[in-house]
Parts: structure tokens; C-alpha cells; sequence
């Protein structure tokens, strides 16, 4: 059975989750969550390397007993460990952790103070009001909660895009090999790069279905098969995934592409352009009449209606097609077009390499300098820098600069923002170095204006370089913090300040949206990989992928600037 590193990474986050609940040692839950993270977005597949005969890989926080639960679980599909947590605990407990604001540690106050184990108790409870009197909980937890719940039943599943790309990948690789496929592409929400997807649309070219859809039905990892026909089915695989399969002949691919790559919106904008000039224009072909004039390329389709092609990150209807006609489509910043990386950690805090090591990995990713920024002080559960520390940093990054060439190491801080707006460090540490990193890393629930106001005040410190993930969320974990982001991003622009766009699967912030604000505001955006270990500079693909879909060019990128050029804007006046 085909077992992904997401997969196990979920496993692990599981056993967490229910070691966590029973009380279990805080030590060996923090393992297994850093296991999970760390295995989930692992670049390479675990299973193969396995079934192939090799050795696990050296991952950062995995030893010898972690190592075996990955072979039990790739040979196995799950370990006695989660089997016997799950004998231990009630059946439906687990149900309670998908509910947002119920993490472990208020699932197991409710099961000790009210008996709470499946969502019909925690519906009791909520109707009685017994929840408000259980101690960490209150009248605006026990409003999150009914919230919640009332919305569960129409809550829509949506999976993080790296996770959902070792899915996709490798359905798209076991199709692909079908004798007489041309062509397999996923389309949908996946190929415009959202954040999160719902499902998988997967587009076959074929002279002939039936061989491609027999070999679907033969999937190892299809759970259920919701329908199957002569050139589409439908399927759940058993990551929960719902992937919808279409086969269409050569001639009709751009036209099929373009349909279900989407959005719904632009295409109906699409559709009415072809009406005004008497086309038809379907996932078959653009037709005038009977006859097909377009549709096997999807230049063509656009071709049509007298459009450039469209990159799929700019198809949702707000204001590409206009642009297009106008002839002023941006040019899309592309990975190659990075120069460097503004954001790394050092097993100095809770990074899991050395400085030497992550530059290398950066060299080999094809970087040409990168910015060692650990966290400060304040952060405290990873081990954060004080003074002293700082400089010892630069001291040894001094030491391996003069040993390597062809990668630079840029001397940074990811310096937390408090909660009145000061940096965690003292100016006199701070402009030791080449950048200054702020970020907001506690009170996320400030109000609107107080949250603002500490954020606009940090960065009118004058070694103020790059706001990191500016609002703060966690997809599927963690709301953004509210904040008025026009006004910071604005106060960017006065201070001579950055936004970052971190690429980190589980944050992709700053989001689309405000991508395109900062470009529309004339404010620079770094796109980092915050990478906490030599594989994740593979991240940066995906914080590219969200720079596409906020309009962003290269030029619009802090981090394409070769090395001189960004120490001088580094070095901008308002920080001197």
C-alpha cells in the first residue's frame, strides 16, 4: 500500500495529539510533533527509499525508535503505538481535535471535568453552559465553540498544497505510465497554486480512455469509487482526497484545461467573450457553429477571444482579463528568479543544521546568499538568542564566510516584536546586523487597533528591515491576527521597510491579497523559506507560487536583487 510522507507525518501528529490528552511525557510529544513536521515535508519519499533497500535518510529529531515506527508505518500503513492509543482512548475523542479552538490540552479538561468524548457531549455541554465553568474556558471560548459546530457539518475539507502535491504527483506519475497517454496535468485550484485545496481535478490526453480508467480503479490508494464512466470517474483516496479523473482526446486538451484549471468566475468572464464574438467555448473546443476553430492548445482558447495566454495563478477574475486585453499582464516572478533566502534558522535555537550546513544547502538550491536570522531571546521554547549569543553568531558566521565561496551568509535576527511594539533586543546588538527580522510571535488576539499600533511602532525602529509573516496565521490552525494591514504596509513604504512572504506550507503569509496591495503600494516583498533545516529551501517553490498569484514580478521581489543591490537597500537611509 502506497504510504506518503504526509502520511506518516500525520500518524505522528496524531499519536501527539492523544499522548497529549492522556498526559504523556511533554518531552516525547514535542518529539513527535518535531517528527511530524519534519518527515511530513520531507522532499523525498521515504517508502521508495525503503522498499528500495536503502537506509532511512539522518533526519533532525528522528533516532532509532522514531526511525522503526516509519518502517512499520510504511509497511504497514499505521504502528501498534497509534493502535494501542486508539484501544486506550475513546473512539470518538479524536473527532474533538478537528474542531477549532479544542486543541489536546482543552480536550482532555473537557473529558476531565465533564466526561466529554465524542462532539453529541461536547453539544450538551455547550447547550448547558457546563463548558463555561470548566476552568481555561469562558463565554467567548464557549461562542468559538457553538460557532464551530454549526458550521461543521458544512465546513468544507481543505488539504495544505504540499500535502495535497505528494498526492497529486504521484497519481499524476502512475497515470501517466498507461500505454497511450500523451499527456496528464493536474488542473483545478491545484495548478492556480492555492493555499489550500479541496479536491484534485487530474486532465489525461488519450486516443483511448478505457485503458487509463481501468488503471485508476486499480489504484492502491483509492478508498472509494464514487463514479466511474467511459472518459471520467471519481474517486476518494484514502487520505480523505477526492480526486476527480478526465480523459479527453489531444485535440480538445488546451480547451479541457482550460475549463477545469478554472476559476468558475474567469472562465464564465471567458465564456462571454467567445458569445460577443459568436464562439462557443466548452471544455471540448471553442466552436463557431458546429465546427471546432480552437482548443487544443490553451493559447488557442484564449487566442479566440483575442487574449494572451493567462497564467493559471491569475485566474480568479480580478482584473487579468483586462490587463490582458490592455497588454499589460504582469511578468510573473519565477524561482529562478531568487537570488538568495532572508530567513533561515541554525540549530543555535530550533533550527536542525549548522550555519556552515544551511549555507551549503542554500548553494546547492542554487541561492547565492542567505540570511541566518534565529529567533530572540523572547522566544524561549526555541531557545532564542540573547546578546551574547547574537554575538557569538557572528562570529561564527564571520568564520565560515572566509571558508566558503560561492555563497554568502547574510548576519540577521529574527527579533520578536513585543506586545507594546519594542524589539526584544537592544539597538546596540541590532545594528551588528545586515538585516533585522520582526515578528509577532504571542498576543496574537490583540485588538484590531492595539495590534496595528505594536506592529507600526516596531518598525519605526531604525534597523527595522522585514516584517515576517505579517498576519501571523497558521492554515487550519491559526486565525490571522487583525490587523489593518494597509496601514502597515504603508508604513512600509515611509520607513524604507519589506514585507515577507513565507513560504512555509503552513503559513504561505502574507497572502495573495495583500501580495498584490504591497505591489500596488510600491512595497518590496521577500519571499523566504524560513527554513529550519538544509531540505527546506524546497518550500520556496510554493511561497513563489502565492508571490504568481499576488501579480508579483521579479522586480517586486526583494530577494531577486543581486548581493550589492540589496545591501543598498538595506542599508536605506531611514536605518542609518
Amino acid at each position: 500500500m502506497p504510504v506518503h510522507n504526509a502520511d506518516i507525518g500525520s500518524i505522528f501528529e496524531e499519536i501527539a495529539d492523544l499522548l497529549e490528552i492522556q498526559g504523556g511525557n511533554p518531552f516525547r510529544i514535542r518529539a513527535y510533533r518535531n517528527a511530524a513536521r519534519t518527515v511530513g515535508e520531507y522532499r523525498r519519499d521515504l517508502k521508495t527509499l525503503i522498499d528500495q533497500g536503502g537506509s532511512l535518510p539522518k533526519l533532525p529529531g528522528v533516532g532509532a525508535d522514531l526511525g522503526g515506527k516509519i518502517r512499520e508505518i510504511c509497511a504497514n500503513g499505521t504502528c501498534e503505538l497509534l493502535e494501542r492509543l486508539h484501544r486506550e482512548m475513546p473512539a470518538a475523542i479524536t473527532e474533538l481535535l478537528r474542531i477549532p479552538g479544542l486543541g489536546p490540552k482543552r480536550v482532555r479538561l473537557l473529558h476531565d471535568a465533564l466526561e466529554v468524548d465524542t462532539i453529541e457531549q461536547l453539544r450538551r455541554a455547550v447547550r448547558s453552559g457546563a463548558i463555561r465553568d470548566v476552568p481555561g474556558f469562558g463565554e467567548k471560548t464557549e461562542s468559538q465553540i457553538t460557532q464551530a459546530l454549526e458550521s461543521r457539518g458544512s465546513a468544507e475539507r481543505r488539504m495544505k498544497l504540499a500535502t495535497a502535491a505528494q498526492y497529486a504527483e504521484a497519481l499524476a506519475t502512475y497515470l501517466g505510465s498507461v500505454p497511450g497517454v500523451a499527456e496528464v496535468t493536474v488542473a483545478g485550484s491545484f495548478r492556480r497554486r492555492r493555499e489550500t485545496v479541496g479536491d484534485l481535478d487530474i486532465l489525461v490526453a488519450a486516443g483511448v480512455a478505457g485503458p487509463v480508467m481501468e488503471r485508476l480503479r486499480a489504484y492502491d490508494e483509492v478508498k472509494t469509487v464514487l463514479a466511474s464512466g467511459e472518459t471520467r470517474a471519481s474517486v476518494v483516496l484514502r487520505s480523505g482526497l477526492q480526486v476527480d479523473v478526465r480523459v479527453v482526446p489531444q485535440v480538445s486538451f488546451g480547451a479541457a484545461l482550460h475549463y477545469f484549471t478554472g476559476s468558475k468566475s474567469h472562465n464564465i468572464a471567458i465564456r462571454r467573450l467567445g458569445q460577443a464574438r459568436g464562439l462557443k467555448i466548452n471544455e471540448y473546443g471553442v466552436f463557431r457553429r458546429t465546427v471546432r476553430v480552437a482548443g487544443e492548445t490553451e493559447e488557442s482558447v484564449y487566442a479566440a477571444v483575442d487574449l494572451p495566454w493567462i497564467p493559471p495563478e491569475l485566474r480568479e477574475d480580478r482584473g487579468e482579463i483586462e490587463a490582458a486585453r490592455r497588454g499589460e499582464l504582469p511578468e510573473l516572478v519565477t524561482l529562478a528568479d531568487l537570488k538568495g533566502d532572508l530567513h533561515l534558522h541554525t540549530r543555535a535555537t530550533d533550527g536542525h543544521n549548522t550555519v556552515r550546513e544551511m549555507a551549503l544547502a542554500a548553494k546547492a538550491a542554487g541561492l547565492a546568499y542567505v540570511a541566518v536570522t534565529d529567533h530572540s531571546r523572547r522566544l524561549r521554547v526555541a531557545h532564542g538568542l540573547d546578546p551574547r549569543g547574537v554575538s557569538k553568531q557572528i562570529d561564527e558566521i564571520d568564520r565560515v564566510n572566509s571558508a566558503l565561496s560561492g555563497i554568502t551568509i547574510l548576519k540577521g535576527i529574527e527579533v520578536d516584536i513585543l506586545e507594546d511594539g519594542s524589539l526584544d533586543l537592544p539597538d546596540s546588538v541590532l545594528k551588528r546586523l545586515d538585516i533585522v527580522v520582526g515578528a509577532v510571535h504571542s498576543a496574537f488576539n490583540l485588538p484590531r487597533r492595539r495590534q496595528t499600533e505594536r506592529i507600526l511602532r516596531a518598525m519605526d525602529n531604525p534597523y527595522f528591515s522585514l516584517l515576517a509573516h505579517p498576519s501571523g496565521r497558521l492554515l487550519g490552525e491559526r486565525e490571522a491576527c487583525d490587523v489593518d494591514m494597509l496601514k502597515i504596509v504603508r508604513k512600509a513604504r515611509r520607513n524604507g521597510c519589506s514585507l515577507e512572504l513565507n513560504a512555509q506550507p503552513d503559513r504561505l503569509d502574507l497572502d495573495d491579497v495583500h501580495c498584490r496591495m504591497a505591489r500596488d503600494e510600491g512595497v518590496l516583498v521577500a519571499v523566504n523559506s524560513d527554513a529550519h533545516g538544509v531540505d527546506d529551501f524546497a518550500h520556496l517553490q510554493y511561497g513563489i507560487g502565492q508571490a504568481r498569484r499576488g501579480w508579483l514580478t521579479g522586480a517586486e521581489v526583494l530577494n531577486t536583487r543581486n548581493l550589492p543591490e540589496l545591501r543598498s537597500l538595506l542599508a536605506h537611509p531611514a536605518k542609518r
